[in-house]
């Protein structure tokens, strides 16, 4: 009587339908350990490359147009004269980085708009890797009507090999420093969790040229002076940085 009582239960209990669903597993990965390390490389360089930043302003107080042809006039000229001072095969350039031609005015003790004059300005890049030159094409710029010589830009051409090879002396450095780390710990290293790069320069090179180097420029072109040498312009040195923090997984 008792095994038919048991298989009339089980069987009333499939024809209710009931849904019988088995707990649903989870399984959770242990925690991997990992290893920080911080490194970097860095080496020193000669530039090869120089950016010169060349204005030239002009102004009157009575034409936007007299001030603006004045500008032509002279942006022409050390346009056609810097041009034959670098190689264009070698990837030099000479190129217009900002004009801007705009009213001056100014304001007195009670705040009134006065106007002063009309003001234009060409801001001129010369890109050259003759980075010896350097000095007679500021010369030669400012003998010709140039005003200002707003920056230099020392750089070096090869720069992403640099960075790639300092990248690399720092991640040998990381890896034998998680070596070790691992090993003092009686672990040891089995891959990369991550890695983050970087790498930058020293160079904030920036060079206000002399404003009266204009009027010593001219005068000696007009004979008033003996031709003095180019003005000297040293691009020093570069140092280029990398920087490489790594995490390795541990076991």
């Amino acid at each position: 009587m008792k095994k038919i009582l048991t298989a009339a239960v089980v069987v009333g209990l499939i024809a209710c339908g009931t849904n019988f669903t088995p707990a649903a597993t989870t399984v959770t990965e242990p925690e991997r350990g990992y290893i920080s390390v911080r490194t970097s490389a860095n080496t020193e360089v000669s530039p090869d490359v120089v950016e010169i930043n060349i204005a030239v302003k002009t102004s009157d107080s009575k034409s936007m147009l007299k001030a603006t042809t004045e500008n032509k006039e002279i942006s022409d000229k050390v346009y056609t004269e810097i041009k034959g001072m670098i190689n264009s095969a070698n990837g030099d350039y000479v190129k217009t980085a900002d004009f801007n031609a705009t009213p001056i005015y100014t304001y007195s003790s009670n705040g009134k708009k006065n106007f002063d004059k009309y003001e234009v300005s060409n801001n001129i890049i010369v890109h050259t890797k003759n980075i010896e030159k350097t000095g007679s094409i500021i010369d030669k710029a400012i003998s010709l009507g140039a005003t200002n010589v707003n920056s230099l830009v020392f750089s070096v051409s090869n720069y992403d090999e640099q960075c790639n090879d300092l990248l690399a002396i720092a991640a040998k450095k990381a890896k034998t420093r998680a070596d070790i780390l691992a090993k003092s710990s009686s672990t040891y290293v089995t891959g990369v969790k991550t890695m983050n790069i970087s790498c930058s320069t020293n160079n904030n090179n920036i060079v206000q040229y002399r404003l009266f180097a204009k009027n010593m420029a001219m005068d000696s072109v007009a004979g008033a002076a003996p031709e003095a040498a180019a003005t000297p312009i040293q691009g020093g040195i570069i140092k280029i940085y990398a920087n490489l923090d790594a995490s390795y997984f541990v076991k």
